[in-house]
């Protein structure tokens, strides 16, 4: 059994079946048989290769660190800890192999069907990434459903009020005991000094000083 987990074609098969495992999970909203089939291809190729005495606990270490290390990937801010976790497993699927070319020939093989499956999912048959879409917010807040980013205050067009501070040229005027703040047409305006609203543009308000 172990001279046949370990053999060339296997250990591609195997990788390919784990490959196209993790691309299947990504459409899925839960864990699946796909992701089982996967994970016990990963397992069935390590063990094959432990017991050669090809793989040793360090390899294993390192493989279950990778695995880690892109779980939290889906935790963390950038994609640090995911790249580290994917250099990570292919460096212990390459310190468990026999040989190094035909480790990388075989990973090589699995990473290109898993691209194949992955674009076939999306383009064929219409599948979305359920995993990664819970991860971000694709709702967009959209004026026509009364989402605004600032309140326009076109009624205060025309409107006369007092400088409570210092225009230079933002600052602070009164309008009919609201507080409001502003900025200049120009240039400084002096505190208690007459202002009347000439421009409104969302939240910028512009005043003009009355002589």
């Amino acid at each position: 059994m172990v001279e046949f987990l370990t053999d060339p074609i296997v250990v591609t098969v195997l990788l390919t079946i784990a490959g196209v495992g993790i691309v299947m999970e990504l459409f899925s909203s839960k864990i699946g048989i796909a992701g089982f089939i996967g994970v016990f291809a990963l397992i069935l190729f390590f063990y094959g290769h432990f017991q050669a005495g090809l793989a040793g606990f360090g390899t294993l270490t390192l493989f279950v660190l990778g695995i880690l290390l892109i779980f939290l990937e889906f935790f963390l801010p950038g994609a640090v800890a995911g790249t580290l976790g994917v250099a990570a497993l292919i460096l212990s699927l390459f310190l468990a192999g026999e040989n190094a070319m035909q480790i990388g020939v075989s990973i090589f093989i699995a990473i290109m069907i898993s691209i194949i499956v992955f674009f076939l999912m999306i383009k064929t048959f219409g599948k979305k990434l359920v995993l990664f879409n819970k991860m971000v917010l694709s709702e967009t807040a959209r004026k026509e459903d009364g989402y605004v980013s600032n309140i326009n205050r076109t009624d205060l067009l025309g409107k006369v009020g007092t400088a409570l501070t210092i225009l230079r040229p933002a600052g602070t005027i009164i309008i009919h005991n609201e507080r409001v703040d502003v900025v200049s047409e120009g240039g400084f305006i002096e505190q208690n000094a007459k202002v009347k609203v000439i421009k409104v543009e969302g939240a910028r308000i512009v005043v003009r000083e009355v002589k």
